[in-house]
């Protein structure tokens, strides 16, 4: 008996079948990779699936953090229920069965009546258009419990096992595809809580570095002013005039802070040429400067500039307040790849763990390590009661 042309073999038909199996697969991983909104993605599944299969309708449950189902997404429902919202909320017998863990493969249902649809079979309303019937594909990411990808249609069939077995496949990818977006979500959250962290850490050390030290300046002029008012008139008079300046500089500084721009010094300078207008301006302490090379400073990202200037100016800040030092030695040194600041003072000295121990000027010195720790670069505080101190700092750019 000779085979009509029309007719196919067994393995032929296989072959085709498995063909569009896995032209299917491929665009519904094309959908869940590229799309970015994972319910948007949910709705093109659902619409190639029903094509796929000759079905009618479809629909999507997700469960929520909370544990509670929502419909994510749907494929042409019936008016009875697409008309009516309140009606594909809340809890059913294919959603109450993969929660208790009895749903473990795609399955056929057909001897189980759609719950949500059982009042219009029993009223014969016709616009549940016939549909009394679907199958069920738990959806899960490992052994964690996602949704149900549910499939049916008014002139229900029972589905062949390749069929059950493509959408048990096509369940993993929807599932990789949620765990995918909640990840990246969680990721997105976890980011924003970390930069809101460093922002804040940011204006502490802009309010120590601006702010306080201005403020105690500040208030030194002033206090020199008030001693002098009656027996040096004219020199409280400059004190105060000081006092003004500073005041001026420090709002000015503090803005600058607030709005994360440069430093008012750096504005229109390097580096050294800040530090050493810094430097000529210190009238407490007998200052040393040393910056190589002297000519052609390489030039440094604007963070990196910030950053030192800040330290040095917290450096000579605990000299004056809490060392009560008398000399100060400053060295700036730049190569192709990094550069590196070196502070030495020859006041009181202190016990670094005793200060973290109690907090004392504690956030001067946490400002510092973690002005260094953002810039990848790193810190060496040394110091012993009645030794000085001794500040390292490399940073690379």
């Amino acid at each position: 008996m000779q085979m009509q042309s029309g007719d196919q073999s067994p393995e032929t038909a296989s072959l085709l079948r498995r063909n569009r199996d896995l032209a299917i697969l491929y665009d519904i991983a094309g959908y869940l990779n590229h799309k970015v909104d994972v319910h948007e993605a949910l709705q093109d599944v659902l619409v190639r699936v029903t094509e796929l299969l000759g079905l009618q309708t479809g629909w999507v449950w997700l469960i929520d953090e909370q544990n509670v189902p929502y419909l994510a997404a749907a494929q042409a429902l019936p008016p009875y229920l697409a008309d009516h919202p309140e009606r594909m909320k809340g809890f059913c017998l294919c959603l109450d069965t993969f929660l208790n863990g009895d749903l473990g493969d795609a399955s056929n249902v057909d001897v189980v009546r759609c719950s949500r649809l059982k009042n219009a079979e029993r009223d014969s309303d016709p616009t549940a258009l016939g549909l009394r019937f679907h199958a069920s594909v738990p959806i899960y990411a490992g052994n964690t419990p996602l949704g149900v990808l549910n499939v049916a249609s008014n002139g229900w069939r029972q589905l062949l096992p390749e069929e059950l077995q493509l959408l048990h496949i096509i369940s993993d990818q929807i599932g990789l595809a949620i765990q995918r977006a909640r990840l990246s979500a969680e990721h997105t959250k976890t980011a924003a809580r970390i930069a809101t962290i460093e922002e804040r850490n940011r204006l502490a050390r802009e309010i120590h570095d601006t702010l306080a030290q201005g403020l105690a300046a500040i208030a030194l002029q002033l206090e020199t002013a008030d001693a002098l008012a009656e027996s040096r008139p004219q020199r409280a008079q400059e004190a105060i005039q000081r006092a003004l300046n500073l005041a001026r500089n420090n709002l000015e500084e503090a803005r600058r802070s607030v709005m994360d721009l440069r430093s008012a010094p750096l504005q229109d300078h390097t580096l050294p040429e800040a530090l050493e207008q810094l430097l000529a301006n210190e009238t407490m302490l007998k200052v040393q400067y040393n910056c190589e090379p002297t000519t052609d400073f390489p030039a440094l990202p604007a963070r990196v500039e910030a950053s030192l200037y800040r330290i040095v100016q917290e450096v000579l800040t605990n000299a004056r307040k809490h060392a009560q030092a008398e000399h100060v030695e400053v060295s700036l040194i730049a190569d192709d790849h990094q550069v590196v600041l070196r502070v030495q003072d020859d006041g009181q000295g202190f016990d670094p763990d005793r200060v973290k121990e109690r907090g004392e000027g504690h956030f001067g010195l946490t400002g510092m390590i973690e002005r260094v720790k953002l810039l990848g670069g790193n810190i060496c505080i040394q110091s012993e009661p009645g030794s000085g101190t001794y500040v390292y700092v490399s940073v690379p750019y």
